[in-house]
């Protein structure tokens, strides 16, 4: 729609003061929420911002629930006092973030809302919905970087060891699992990249999978001579042992012939580390903090393991040099003058 068309198309839903709610659809977790109301403006403007993420933007069905979510906050308390989006201004906002704040919500938690009604209040202004943006003046403090767990080297080893030796008689679901540690830790990739792979993602003669990951980006990652034994394994026959006629051409399946779903992906780790004593909680997405980790620590530069782990910027890589102080210690101690 062109600017002209969507300035137009605002100006006629404004005017005709539509009053009728509608109710909030599900959260993050796909679980529906007590409901919602809102006013039909306010509530044809959360509809069109939902089309917005999910179609020009091509967020994954999570990040469009997770932006909602934050939205549906604001909308909620802009509904109380008004039926119009033309009255969500700059105080609004900070009323908004101020009143979580009170309630005990983390800076983190403040910081990822407040990003949430800038790109809202952008993309109103582009659209005509608003005259002026709001959240271009909107302030939040800034999140703390929390530092991930990770698995130390060893304790890798063991977990896979460990893995190793269950898939060795054979049963399928040991090898699918077995697999899927491989996997995750060979190429840092992301527990639905990895649930989303179909055998033609696979390239066995050059040892490289192509994932689609956020934002529908595609990349392509490499794996060592391990995952490529449980690959081979998991191919010569514990795939077909969980296949049925009505399989889809997923790399990985459940025991009942469908795609792997994620959730058990995610047991499948958590229960293959909490087997090791002495290893933390973690989850799928710290096999992938783990391999970021131990490649930096092996030498590997940042800009490569961002290619492998498909980050939008390098800043996101960088969360995983707090871990190679040793790494950096060394290199001080045999290069600085005065060390």
């Amino acid at each position: 729609m062109a600017p002209d068309e969507a300035n137009t198309a605002w100006r006629c839903l404004t005017e005709e003061g539509l009053t009728r709610t509608v109710p909030s659809v599900s959260g993050p977790d796909g679980v529906p929420r007590a409901g919602i109301e809102l006013p039909e403006q306010l509530a044809q403007v959360r509809a069109a911002f939902e089309r917005y993420l999910a179609l020009e933007r091509a967020l994954s069905p999570h990040t469009v629930r997770a932006y909602l979510g934050d939205l549906d906050g604001l909308l909620s308390m802009l509904a109380r006092d008004h039926d119009r989006l033309a009255a969500l201004d700059l105080a609004v906002l900070r009323r908004w973030l101020a009143n979580q704040r009170a309630s005990g919500v983390s800076r983190t938690t403040l910081a990822r809302r407040a990003s949430s009604a800038r790109v809202f209040t952008a993309w109103a202004v582009r659209t005509g919905a608003l005259a002026h943006n709001p959240g271009a003046l909107l302030a939040a403090p800034k999140p703390y970087r929390l530092l991930p767990a990770v698995l130390s080297v060893a304790q890798v080893e063991a977990v896979l060891s460990a893995a190793t030796a269950g898939a060795a008689e054979g049963d399928p679901v040991a090898v699918r699992d077995l697999l899927v540690l491989e996997l995750l830790y060979a190429t840092g990739v992301r527990i639905s990249e990895l649930c989303g792979l179909n055998l033609g993602d696979v390239a066995l003669a050059r040892r490289t999978l192509t994932v689609f990951g956020k934002g529908s980006r595609e990349r392509t990652v490499i794996y060592g001579v391990p995952a490529e034994r449980a690959l081979k394994r998991w191919l010569n026959g514990g795939r077909d042992a969980l296949a049925t006629t009505g399989s889809p051409a997923a790399l990985l399946l459940g025991i009942r012939g469908g795609r792997l779903d994620p959730r058990v992906a995610r047991s499948v780790v958590n229960a293959a580390v909490a087997a090791i004593p002495g290893t933390p909680a973690l989850s799928p997405h710290g096999m992938r903090h783990s391999a970021a980790t131990h490649l930096l620590a092996g030498g590997a530069d940042l800009r490569s393991v961002q290619e492998l782990l498909g980050h939008a910027t390098l800043s996101s890589t960088q969360l995983y040099t707090h871990v190679s102080v040793d790494r950096l210690r060394a290199a001080h101690d045999q290069a600085h003058p005065r060390a």
